[in-house]
Protein backbone atom coordinates (compact mmCIF):
# COMPACT_ATOMS: atom_id res chain seq x y z
CA UNK A 1 0.00 0.00 0.00
CA UNK A 2 1.18 3.18 -0.75
CA UNK A 3 2.72 5.30 2.10
CA UNK A 4 0.93 8.70 1.36
CA UNK A 5 -2.94 8.97 0.82
CA UNK A 6 -5.28 11.87 0.65
CA UNK A 7 -6.67 11.79 4.05
CA UNK A 8 -9.60 14.43 2.51
CA UNK A 9 -10.81 13.60 -0.67
CA UNK A 10 -12.63 9.88 -1.20
CA UNK A 11 -11.84 9.97 -4.66
CA UNK A 12 -8.06 10.38 -4.73
CA UNK A 13 -7.99 7.85 -1.81
CA UNK A 14 -9.27 5.29 -3.90
CA UNK A 15 -7.10 6.29 -6.89
CA UNK A 16 -3.87 5.66 -4.66
CA UNK A 17 -5.13 2.58 -3.69
CA UNK A 18 -5.10 0.75 -6.82
CA UNK A 19 -1.74 2.38 -8.20
CA UNK A 20 0.41 -0.67 -9.67
CA UNK A 21 -2.60 -2.88 -9.45
CA UNK A 22 -4.08 -5.24 -12.71
CA UNK A 23 -6.15 -3.23 -15.07
CA UNK A 24 -9.13 -5.04 -14.04
CA UNK A 25 -8.97 -3.62 -10.00
CA UNK A 26 -8.40 -0.21 -11.17
CA UNK A 27 -11.15 -0.20 -14.18
CA UNK A 28 -13.66 -0.96 -11.24
CA UNK A 29 -12.11 1.87 -9.18
CA UNK A 30 -11.98 3.90 -12.01
CA UNK A 31 -16.26 3.56 -12.19
CA UNK A 32 -16.36 4.22 -8.41
CA UNK A 33 -13.97 7.34 -8.60
CA UNK A 34 -16.31 8.21 -11.87
CA UNK A 35 -19.32 7.82 -10.11
CA UNK A 36 -18.12 9.87 -6.97
CA UNK A 37 -17.63 12.55 -9.62
CA UNK A 38 -20.98 12.59 -11.33
CA UNK A 39 -22.43 12.74 -7.66
CA UNK A 40 -21.04 16.34 -6.94
CA UNK A 41 -22.55 17.65 -10.12
CA UNK A 42 -25.95 16.00 -10.11
CA UNK A 43 -28.67 14.29 -8.38
CA UNK A 44 -28.49 10.50 -7.24
CA UNK A 45 -31.84 10.00 -9.54
CA UNK A 46 -29.92 11.04 -13.02
CA UNK A 47 -26.70 8.57 -11.98
CA UNK A 48 -26.94 6.65 -15.14
CA UNK A 49 -24.63 3.74 -16.29
CA UNK A 50 -23.52 5.57 -19.47
CA UNK A 51 -22.94 8.49 -17.39
CA UNK A 52 -21.10 6.49 -15.52
CA UNK A 53 -19.06 5.13 -18.30
CA UNK A 54 -18.27 8.17 -20.22
CA UNK A 55 -17.06 9.68 -17.33
CA UNK A 56 -14.67 6.49 -16.33
CA UNK A 57 -13.53 6.45 -19.88
CA UNK A 58 -14.82 3.09 -20.80
CA UNK A 59 -17.63 1.42 -22.99
CA UNK A 60 -20.57 0.79 -20.98
CA UNK A 61 -20.90 -3.34 -21.36
CA UNK A 62 -17.53 -2.77 -19.43
CA UNK A 63 -20.04 -1.87 -16.53
CA UNK A 64 -21.40 -5.15 -16.02
CA UNK A 65 -17.89 -7.09 -15.78
CA UNK A 66 -17.76 -5.22 -12.44
CA UNK A 67 -21.15 -4.35 -11.05
CA UNK A 68 -24.80 -5.65 -11.89
CA UNK A 69 -26.27 -2.19 -11.92
CA UNK A 70 -25.72 1.47 -10.55
CA UNK A 71 -27.25 0.36 -7.08
CA UNK A 72 -24.44 -2.33 -6.57
CA UNK A 73 -21.81 0.05 -7.61
CA UNK A 74 -23.43 2.70 -4.93
CA UNK A 75 -23.98 0.81 -2.12
CA UNK A 76 -20.69 -0.64 -2.69
CA UNK A 77 -18.69 2.49 -2.76
CA UNK A 78 -21.03 3.75 -0.05
CA UNK A 79 -19.52 1.16 2.25
CA UNK A 80 -16.16 1.82 1.40
CA UNK A 81 -16.75 5.62 2.40
CA UNK A 82 -18.45 5.07 5.33
CA UNK A 83 -15.10 3.55 6.36
CA UNK A 84 -13.19 6.26 5.26
CA UNK A 85 -14.88 8.50 7.30
CA UNK A 86 -14.56 6.82 10.46
CA UNK A 87 -10.54 6.21 10.08
CA UNK A 88 -10.55 10.06 9.54
CA UNK A 89 -12.40 10.90 12.16
CA UNK A 90 -10.60 8.27 14.49
CA UNK A 91 -7.23 9.62 13.12
CA UNK A 92 -7.97 13.09 14.17
CA UNK A 93 -9.40 12.09 17.32
CA UNK A 94 -6.09 10.38 18.33
CA UNK A 95 -4.34 13.46 17.83
CA UNK A 96 -5.12 15.43 20.99
CA UNK A 97 -7.20 11.98 22.74
CA UNK A 98 -7.29 14.92 25.94
CA UNK A 99 -9.24 17.11 23.97
CA UNK A 100 -10.31 14.96 21.15
CA UNK A 101 -13.97 16.49 20.06
CA UNK A 102 -12.17 19.82 18.57
CA UNK A 103 -10.07 17.50 16.11
CA UNK A 104 -12.81 15.33 15.23
CA UNK A 105 -15.27 17.73 14.77
CA UNK A 106 -12.95 19.31 12.05
CA UNK A 107 -12.30 16.36 10.49
CA UNK A 108 -15.59 15.75 9.92
CA UNK A 109 -16.10 19.97 8.30
CA UNK A 110 -13.24 18.93 5.92
CA UNK A 111 -14.29 15.46 5.05
CA UNK A 112 -17.95 16.26 4.50
CA UNK A 113 -17.32 19.41 2.35
CA UNK A 114 -14.73 17.70 -0.07
CA UNK A 115 -17.33 14.80 -0.27
CA UNK A 116 -20.72 16.26 -0.17
CA UNK A 117 -22.21 13.88 -3.43
CA UNK A 118 -21.53 11.01 -1.24
CA UNK A 119 -22.42 12.75 1.84
CA UNK A 120 -25.17 13.49 -0.12
CA UNK A 121 -26.02 10.13 -0.44
CA UNK A 122 -25.13 8.92 3.25
CA UNK A 123 -27.42 11.70 4.71
CA UNK A 124 -30.58 11.71 2.66
CA UNK A 125 -30.67 8.37 0.29
CA UNK A 126 -29.18 5.32 2.16
CA UNK A 127 -32.48 3.40 3.20
CA UNK A 128 -31.87 2.89 -0.89
CA UNK A 129 -29.00 1.17 -0.22
CA UNK A 130 -28.78 -1.99 2.20
CA UNK A 131 -25.56 -2.94 2.98
CA UNK A 132 -24.49 0.68 2.90
CA UNK A 133 -26.86 1.59 5.42
CA UNK A 134 -26.00 -1.47 7.26
CA UNK A 135 -22.34 -0.68 7.50
CA UNK A 136 -22.98 2.85 8.13
CA UNK A 137 -25.00 2.17 11.26
CA UNK A 138 -22.75 -0.16 12.36
CA UNK A 139 -19.56 2.21 11.91
CA UNK A 140 -21.83 5.46 13.45
CA UNK A 141 -22.77 3.24 16.29
CA UNK A 142 -19.06 2.01 17.22
CA UNK A 143 -18.25 5.94 16.66
CA UNK A 144 -20.97 7.13 19.54
CA UNK A 145 -19.14 4.40 21.86
CA UNK A 146 -15.80 5.44 21.25
CA UNK A 147 -17.57 9.13 22.30
CA UNK A 148 -19.18 7.26 25.74
CA UNK A 149 -16.12 5.49 26.22
CA UNK A 150 -14.05 8.68 26.10
CA UNK A 151 -16.41 10.59 27.76
CA UNK A 152 -17.03 8.41 30.94
CA UNK A 153 -13.18 8.35 31.44
CA UNK A 154 -12.76 11.91 31.26
CA UNK A 155 -15.38 12.87 33.86
CA UNK A 156 -13.73 10.08 36.08
CA UNK A 157 -10.73 12.08 35.96
CA UNK A 158 -11.97 15.26 36.35
CA UNK A 159 -14.22 13.61 39.20
CA UNK A 160 -17.37 15.49 38.03
CA UNK A 161 -19.93 13.07 38.34
CA UNK A 162 -21.01 10.59 35.86
CA UNK A 163 -24.37 10.33 33.10
CA UNK A 164 -25.29 6.68 32.86
CA UNK A 165 -24.04 4.99 29.57
CA UNK A 166 -27.55 5.32 28.14
CA UNK A 167 -28.25 8.95 28.75
CA UNK A 168 -24.69 9.56 27.46
CA UNK A 169 -25.46 7.09 24.13
CA UNK A 170 -28.65 9.42 23.46
CA UNK A 171 -26.68 12.52 23.86
CA UNK A 172 -24.17 11.31 21.83
CA UNK A 173 -26.59 10.99 18.72
CA UNK A 174 -29.08 13.74 19.09
CA UNK A 175 -25.78 15.50 19.05
CA UNK A 176 -24.67 13.72 15.59
CA UNK A 177 -27.49 14.00 14.22
CA UNK A 178 -27.26 18.07 15.22
CA UNK A 179 -23.86 18.46 13.17
CA UNK A 180 -24.79 16.35 10.26
CA UNK A 181 -27.98 19.04 9.96
CA UNK A 182 -25.94 22.06 10.70
CA UNK A 183 -22.92 20.47 7.36
CA UNK A 184 -26.05 19.34 5.58
CA UNK A 185 -27.33 23.35 5.79
CA UNK A 186 -24.19 24.80 4.78
CA UNK A 187 -22.46 22.60 2.31
CA UNK A 188 -25.16 20.79 0.92
CA UNK A 189 -28.66 23.16 0.76
CA UNK A 190 -26.56 26.00 1.03
CA UNK A 191 -28.63 27.63 3.53
CA UNK A 192 -28.30 31.64 3.30
CA UNK A 193 -28.33 32.83 6.49
CA UNK A 194 -26.30 29.68 7.64
CA UNK A 195 -23.52 30.32 5.00
CA UNK A 196 -23.25 34.13 6.00
CA UNK A 197 -22.50 33.14 9.50
CA UNK A 198 -20.38 30.64 8.66
CA UNK A 199 -17.26 31.71 6.63
CA UNK A 200 -15.12 31.36 9.41
CA UNK A 201 -14.17 28.06 9.40
CA UNK A 202 -12.06 28.09 12.99
CA UNK A 203 -15.51 29.94 14.48
CA UNK A 204 -17.79 26.91 13.36
CA UNK A 205 -15.46 24.14 14.73
CA UNK A 206 -15.18 26.18 17.87
CA UNK A 207 -19.09 26.58 18.24
CA UNK A 208 -19.79 23.03 17.48
CA UNK A 209 -17.30 21.72 19.59
CA UNK A 210 -18.64 24.02 22.09
CA UNK A 211 -22.19 22.79 22.20
CA UNK A 212 -20.67 18.81 22.12
CA UNK A 213 -18.92 18.90 25.01
CA UNK A 214 -21.57 21.01 27.23
CA UNK A 215 -24.20 18.65 25.86
CA UNK A 216 -21.61 15.52 27.37
CA UNK A 217 -21.61 17.38 30.76
CA UNK A 218 -23.45 15.77 33.54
Amino acid sequence: MPARTDHTSYPAFLAVQVEGEAKGIRTAQALRIAACSLLERAALQDLTIGAICKEAGVANGTFYLYFPDQAHLLDDLLQGFAAFLQAGMIRASQSSPERSMRPATEAYARLFEANRGLMKCLIHHLDAFPAARAAFHRLNREWIDTVVAATRRRLAREGRGTLSEAELTRRAYALGGMTDQYFSSLYLSGEAGLVDVSADRAAVIATLTTIWERGLQP
